[in-house]
């Protein structure tokens, strides 16, 4: 199978095209492949032909999302349009990695795969519009919806607590955001299983288990020896942000479960993820 990824750097990039390596496989990002370029992208793709693109490519950063919105849609957005319509003149099939931030938090409970996305900040609406785009002009498509994702040598919530705490010696993390930690190794492994029974649809796939930002700080904190360091509960309200923040986001795994496919607990994910980044 000839695969495309776009965003092959990124975190969730890096584990596919190792996981990868043995099929035909090509990366493409930024410069010369930005997808917001529509000539550069269809190009590449035309040229590559391949059986499938795995569109991993994403203005990511949340919070920049809510300062420039243009620029969010511009490449959530009008940047998934480029990839789908890429996809469609070659006939390839395509898997969208998304979003949790699809949904506004108000559900009180797990999201599952057919809840109504209803997203509440920039960053959200503009990869539920690159949904939009893959529902609409393809027929042949996995939507990958994940949360909290994380991987060694990127930028990530883990690496930042353990930065925090060995520089300030006390953290204030938040209580009332909750969500699915992902460890972009274990999300790569099930994604490439799920492109293997060619189920195409809308699937949610995070490692097990519901937790907040606090407990997940805690753990870290505890699973890298760093249990003395003080950490303060506060809330959402207590921590600015020019993102609004959905609260509550974990997301439920029934599709992909029903295929066999399914990801380890959490605890065990960043436990694996610290011990191979030398913090454990």
């Amino acid at each position: 199978m000839r695969i495309l990824i776009t965003g092959h750097r990124g975190q969730l990039g890096r584990a596919l095209m190792a996981l990868l390596k043995d099929e035909e496989v090509m990366g493409v990002g930024r410069p010369d492949h930005d997808i917001t370029n529509r000539q550069a992208i269809t190009q590449a793709i035309a040229d590559f032909a391949p059986h499938l693109v795995i569109h991993c490519a994403a203005m990511t950063d949340v919070e920049g999302c809510a300062r420039d919105p243009e620029a969010a849609y511009r490449v959530n957005g009008l940047g998934t349009q480029n990839v789908v319509l890429a996809c469609q003149a070659v006939g390839a099939a395509l898997l969208y990695v998304s979003t949790n931030e699809v949904f506004d938090g108000s559900k009180g409970e797990p999201y599952d795969e057919w809840d109504t996305p209803r997203p509440i900040n920039p960053y959200g609406r503009s990869k539920r519009a690159g949904e939009w785009y893959v529902q609409n002009l393809l027929d042949r498509f996995y939507i990958v919806r994940t949360a909290w994702l994380y991987a060694a040598g990127g930028r990530n919530f883990p690496h930042r607590i353990v930065q925090l705490a060995d520089e300030r010696g006390a953290l204030r993390v938040v209580t009332d955001e909750v969500g699915s930690p992902t460890y972009a190794a274990d999300l790569a492994e099930a994604i490439v299983a799920l492109i293997g029974t060619g189920a195409y649809g809308v699937y949610h796939l995070v490692n097990e288990g519901v937790t907040s930002r606090y407990d997940f700080a805690r753990e870290i904190l505890r699973l890298t020896g760093r249990e003395q360091v003080p950490v303060e509960a506060i809330t959402l309200a207590d921590y600015p942000r020019a993102s609004r923040v959905p609260p509550y986001t974990p997301l439920r795994n029934t599709a992909a479960a029903a295929l066999g496919i399914r990801l380890r607990p959490w605890q065990e994910a960043v436990a694996d993820f610290l011990e191979v980044t030398g913090y454990g």
